[in-house]
């Protein structure tokens, strides 16, 4: 979440004059996050939260968005789901911008993952992905390895600029990638960035999903692998195996993985962290001025992906421990 597009008190009144949510009483914008401008409305009848869908968001992907959240809050998963107008429209505009109301989940992001939260993150992905498995609907991976050669294109003539041998570091490991990406794992809808400030928990039990806007059809697996790449390494960067193990254990109670999933996980992580990392170099290269919003470290990623290079087996990401 964050804001690009400022909108006023009086913008945002007229706007939900057309649900049945109450009158505005505040709102405030969020800085968290990369992609959409979002603020916190509260209304005289509850809580939500606004989107202003960017550039980098194609308004012909809304549909799928909002259509999947609809779905899985019908299969019992428990995730912000958008808000119909008295219409029965939850798709609108607003200050020229694509725009939804969306429902408020309770609960906080938990910003130093413990061992059991990692536990129930597995859980909850795996009833995701099998609730989504007969959504109806299909919106292909833009950010898999056609997507990082397009941001790689963009980035590399500066890419030192973050770190030194940056470009070369990416070259190579894009060249790896398209010649070794897998072809035939178990697909279905992902979430793709399902980051710590993307699950809430209250009372120590999570309590929803947010943030559906990368969501995707692609390899079930890769969903695994962007949520070890998120939630497994502490802040120095070094990974945790102990989480990694709880996060595997938690996910396979619930869809136990295929032999060649396993197999590919080092390879999926990989993939995984040079998609974060190009997105967020093209955004650290790229920051909007005078946008509210904060822009997270490249580096961060490129330590990560250094350490999937080294692995051999899904044993280093406890599997089977």
């Amino acid at each position: 979440m964050a804001v690009y597009t400022h909108v006023t008190a009086e913008e945002i009144s007229r706007f939900i004059a057309e649900y049945d949510v109450g009158e505005m009483v505040t709102f405030k914008g969020i800085a968290e996050g990369s992609e959409n401008s979002n603020y916190i409305l509260q209304t005289t009848r509850d809580q939500f939260i606004l989107t202003l869908f960017e550039a980098r968001v194609r308004e012909e992907d809304l549909p799928f968005f909002m259509g999947l959240m609809d779905h899985l809050n019908h299969k019992g998963i428990v995730c912000a789901t958008p808000v119909r107008d008295r219409k029965g429209n939850y798709l609108k505009t607003l200050c020229g911008r694509p725009a939804a109301l969306i429902t408020f989940l309770q609960g906080m992001a938990i910003t130093k993952p413990q061992p059991d939260h990692c536990r129930q993150l597995g859980r909850e992905l795996a009833r995701m992905h099998l609730a989504a498995a007969d959504f109806g609907m299909r919106r292909d991976n833009d950010l898999s390895v056609a997507g990082w050669e397009k941001l790689m294109a963009a980035c590399e003539g500066r890419a030192d600029e973050c770190a030194p041998e940056m470009r070369r570091t990416l070259a190579a490991e894009l060249a790896y990638l398209k010649n070794h990406w897998p072809a035939d794992l178990p697909t279905g809808v992902i979430h793709a960035d399902l980051f710590p400030d993307n699950v809430f928990f209250l009372g120590g039990q999570l309590s929803g999903l947010i943030d559906y806007y990368f969501a995707c059809n692609d390899f079930l697996a890769y969903d695994i692998a962007v949520c070890l790449n998120s939630w497994c390494f502490e802040a120095d960067v070094s990974f945790n195996i102990t989480k990694a193990t709880q996060l595997l254990k938690g996910y396979n109670e619930i869809r136990p993985l295929e032999q060649k999933e396993i197999e590919a996980f080092a390879l999926l992580c990989r993939g995984a962290a040079l998609r974060f990392l190009l997105t967020r170099l093209y955004d650290w290269l790229n920051r909007p001025e005078g946008a509210l919003v904060q822009i997270k470290d490249p580096v961060e990623y490129l330590k990560k992906l250094k350490f999937h290079q080294g692995v051999q087996s899904a044993t280093a990401y406890g599997y089977g421990m």
